[in-house]
């Protein structure tokens, strides 16, 4: 019997899904994995999936579309091999490789969501600019740091300019793009020329490479490569086999933890000081919500917000925050206002 309309959302606020994380008595597995194939009916689909990793307690952000699937989740270890196993058992997604996250945490995601898009990955692009069947030569890590250490060979980081701030493998060029939209043509111009010379494109988990690999040969590139599974794959091979890692930093995520890290070393710089730092955090002000690198000095100055502004509005009380969120204006306080801002920033 199909679900009822009500029971394919989450209706758990995110204070009591923390709380329920709090009293799991087992741990999560968090993995991605992503298939390019085409999906006849995405919404029956969505519907299908969304009632039955419920009933398994998992957790993520899925994205669905007629090209496939992107799907990033956090799976209750005793329910894995089912859950696997009923996946498997979709003739489109049998034997879909997992990524395993490098950091697992039980509170990388605190909902289940489940959107159905136009595409999985948001490119901008045409039918006739690229064939996703022609795609670059996939790489292990071992070959990736082979083939990196040649002066001719152009590494191409194929993430988000926020990404590349806190983490990036040595040499690389990080197009100044802050979607993978506005990444794909800029990379294409910087690259002009240099059609024949090799090169080497990474993300997170290789799904982005996939279409940007399809792109650059479409358009004349003739030796495209990319690093197999992403930084994360790249991850556990270099440990698993003792390679160094020509990946430095932190590698960011799309989920709680807003980083994995990969190395000790520290790339970025908090947006309020400028001092060395590469912990992402998200402005309290719930209308801000802006993402930014933040120490810890000015995360306890700001209370946890980008600015002054929105310092001010994240003191308020509750009900006050409440009316903001609602789009309504709240009514015009006295001096004892800032009077208490000041007290809360003591």
């Amino acid at each position: 019997m199909a679900s009822t309309p009500h029971k394919l959302r989450n209706h758990l606020s995110k204070e009591e899904a923390f709380k329920r994380l709090a009293r799991e008595p087992f741990n999560r597995r968090v993995f991605s994995f992503y298939r390019y194939v085409i999906l006849d009916s995405p919404e029956t689909l969505r519907n299908e999936l969304y009632a039955e990793w419920m009933k398994l307690g998992v957790l993520g952000r899925i994205y669905l579309a007629g090209e496939g699937i992107n799907a990033q989740l956090s799976v209750p270890e005793p329910y894995f091999e089912t859950f696997q196993k009923a996946l498997y058992a979709r003739q489109e997604f049998q034997d879909v490789p997992f990524k395993f996250g490098v950091e697992e945490k039980n509170d990388a995601f605190w909902r289940l969501t489940i959107k159905v898009r136009r595409q999985i990955v948001a490119d901008g692009l045409q039918p006739e600019d690229y064939d996703v069947t022609d795609v670059g030569t996939h790489l292990t890590a071992y070959e990736w740091n082979a083939l990196s250490e040649k002066s001719e060979t152009i590494i191409v980081d194929m993430r988000n300019n926020y990404e590349s701030a806190i983490g990036r493998f040595e040499k690389a060029l990080c197009p100044p793009a802050y979607s993978f939209k506005e990444a794909l043509p800029a990379v294409k111009e910087t690259l002009k020329g240099q059609e024949e010379k090799k090169v080497l494109l990474y993300c997170t988990g290789g799904i982005r490479c996939e279409k940007a690999s399809a792109y650059l040969k479409h358009h004349g590139f003739q030796n495209v490569y990319q690093l197999h599974g992403g930084i994360i794959e790249y991850k556990h091979q270099i440990d698993r086999e003792g390679l160094v890692s020509t990946f430095k930093g932190k590698n960011f995520v799309f989920d709680n933890r807003l980083g994995e890290r990969i190395t000790d070393d520290v790339l970025g710089q908090c947006y309020q000081c400028a001092s060395v730092c590469d912990d992402y955090a998200n402005c309290l002000n719930e209308q801000c919500n802006k993402l930014l690198i933040q120490c810890a000095v000015c995360r306890k100055e700001y209370a946890g917000c980008c600015g002054p502004e929105c310092q001010s509005v994240a003191l308020l009380p509750e009900t006050e925050r409440a009316v903001l969120r609602k789009g309504k204006a709240i009514p015009k306080t006295t001096g004892a206002f800032r009077a208490r801002i000041a007290i809360r920033r003591d």
